[in-house]
C-alpha cells in the first residue's frame, strides 16, 4: 500500500447529524429512513494541515494534490486523467463589458472529458475501487455519463448510464466509444435516475447518482481549494456558479468551511450566486420563496442540458450555501445564455457551454441591478465546453 496520507475520519449525514464509519460502503444516511446526504469529515488540525498546504508547490497540478483532504487512502486506488487544477484566468475585455473592475473566469472545459464532470467521477470511481467495486451505474443529462464512461474505461471497471433521450448527441457518442452501456430515456433526469436504481438493485451496480454516494463531491470540493490556492488564499467577493444538481456550489462551500477549519483563510468568504435557467429554476423558486426544500419543477426546459434537473437531492445544501454566504439566486432564459456564450467566446477567447453563458448574463444582470458594484472581484466558473453543445447552440 502506498499511503496517501488521508486525513479522512468518518461519514456525517447533513441532514440528521449521524455519524457513520467511513470504512462502510454507504450511499446516502441509512438512520430512521433519513436518506440525506452524507459528507466524509476529516481530522483537521491548524498546526498540522499548515504544513501540507506548505508543501503544494512541490506537488503536480491536479485535483489529487489535495489528497489528505480527499477519501482515497492508498495511491493506487486512484483514478486519474489528470483532471483539475484548471486555470483561473484574468478577465480584462469582458470585465469592462460588465462594468466591474476585477474579473476572473475559472475555465472547467479544460478538464479531461471537457467538463467539470471529471473531478466527482474521478474522486467516487477511485474510493469505490478503493472498495472493490467495478461495476457502476449513472443516470446523466450528458456530461456526468460520459465522465463515469471514461473513467470506468481506464479504471477497466463497467459502466452503465442512462440519459434523456435529447441529451447532446456529443455526450451519446463520447459514452458509446468508452465502452459504456448506454440507455436513453424518455423523459427527464429524474426518470433516468428510476431507471439507474432499477437496474442497480437488479445487476448490484453501485449507483453515483449525484450527492447519492459520499464521494462525488469531494472531487467538486477541489474546485474551491484551487480557487483559493490560485488567488493566493484572497477570495473573490463573489462567486457566480450556474447551477442543476448542484454538488459543484455545494463542493466549493464545503470547501471553504474545510480551509477556514485549516486557518488557510478567514471569515470573509464569497457571496455565492446560484444561477438557474428559467425553465428549470427549483432551487432558485425556492430560495425565494423562504424554503429549505425545492419542489420538483414540471416540464423543465433549457438548452443547457446540465441545468436541467427538475428535483435535487441537494437542494437544502445548495440553499444553506447561498444563505451561509449572503449569496443569491438567479434565473436565466434560454436567449441570454447563448448572448452570454458570444460574449465570453467574442471578449475572452472561451467558448463556454450554455451553462457558462449564463453566469455571464447573471453577472450582467447583478452588476445592472446593483447587487454586484464595480470594485466587487466577481469569478465566473464555467463548468464545461460549448463543443458538447454544438447542437443546441446551431439551432
Amino acid at each position: 500500500m502506498s499511503d496517501t496520507g488521508s486525513l479522512l475520519s468518518h461519514l456525517e449525514c447533513t441532514y440528521c447529524g449521524n455519524v457513520i464509519s467511513s470504512d462502510e460502503i454507504v450511499r446516502l444516511c441509512p438512520k430512521n429512513g433519513c436518506e440525506k446526504v452524507l459528507f466524509p469529515r476529516y481530522r483537521i488540525e491548524e498546526k498540522e494541515t499548515r504544513k501540507i498546504f506548505d508543501s503544494l508547490k512541490h506537488r503536480d497540478p491536479n485535483m489529487w494534490r489535495y489528497k489528505e483532504f480527499m477519501p482515497v487512502k492508498d495511491d493506487n486506488n486512484i483514478v486519474s486523467l489528470g483532471e483539475g487544477f484548471t486555470p483561473v484566468l484574468k478577465s480584462e475585455r469582458l470585465a469592462h463589458h460588465l462594468g466591474i473592475k476585477n474579473l476572473l473566469i475559472k475555465d472547467e472545459s479544460l478538464n479531461p472529458t471537457a467538463s467539470f464532470k471529471a473531478r466527482g467521477i474521478s474522486s467516487a470511481v477511485s474510493k469505490a475501487k478503493e472498495f472493490g467495486i467495478r461495476k457502476f451505474s449513472i443516470p446523466s443529462a450528458g456530461n456526468a455519463g460520459g465522465a463515469l464512461a471514461a473513467y470506468c474505461a481506464k479504471a477497466g471497471a463497467e459502466a452503465y448510464v442512462f440519459m434523456p433521450e435529447d441529451a447532446p448527441n456529443a455526450n451519446k457518442l463520447e459514452t458509446f466509444y468508452h465502452g459504456a452501456h448506454l440507455e436513453l430515456v424518455n423523459g427527464f433526469i429524474n426518470d433516468a435516475g428510476r431507471k439507474s436504481a432499477e437496474l442497480s438493485k437488479e445487476k448490484d451496480l453501485f449507483d453515483v447518482s449525484t450527492l447519492k454516494e459520499p464521494y462525488r463531491v469531494e472531487g467538486k470540493k477541489t474546485m474551491g481549494y484551487e480557487i483559493a490556492e490560485q488567488c493566493n488564499w484572497n477570495l473573490p467577493d463573489y462567486i457566480v456558479y450556474p447551477t442543476g444538481g448542484g454538488t459543484g456550489i455545494i463542493g466549493i462551500w464545503k470547501a471553504f468551511q474545510e480551509l477556514q477549519d485549516a486557518g488557510m483563510i478567514d471569515s470573509n468568504l464569497p457571496k455565492m450566486i446560484c444561477v438557474q435557467a428559467t425553465g428549470c429554476s427549483p432551487v432558485v423558486d425556492a430560495y425565494f420563496a423562504g424554503e429549505r426544500h425545492a419542489k420538483e419543477f414540471l416540464s423543465p426546459k433549457s438548452i443547457a442540458a446540465g441545468m436541467r434537473v427538475p428535483v435535487a437531492i441537494g437542494d437544502y445544501l445548495i440553499i444553506d450555501a447561498i444563505k451561509e454566504s449572503n449569496g443569491t439566486g438567479i434565473k436565466i432564459s434560454d436567449e441570454q445564455m447563448i448572448e452570454g456564450v458570444k460574449k465570453m467566446a467574442n471578449l475572452e477567447g472561451i467558448f463556454c457551454a450554455p451553462e457558462g453563458g449564463a453566469i455571464v448574463s447573471a453577472t450582467e444582470s447583478l452588476v445592472n441591478d446593483g447587487v454586484i458594484e464595480s470594485d466587487d472581484t466577481v469569478l465566473l466558473l464555467n463548468t464545461g465546453s460549448a463543443f458538447k453543445y454544438l447542437d443546441s447552440l446551431n439551432s
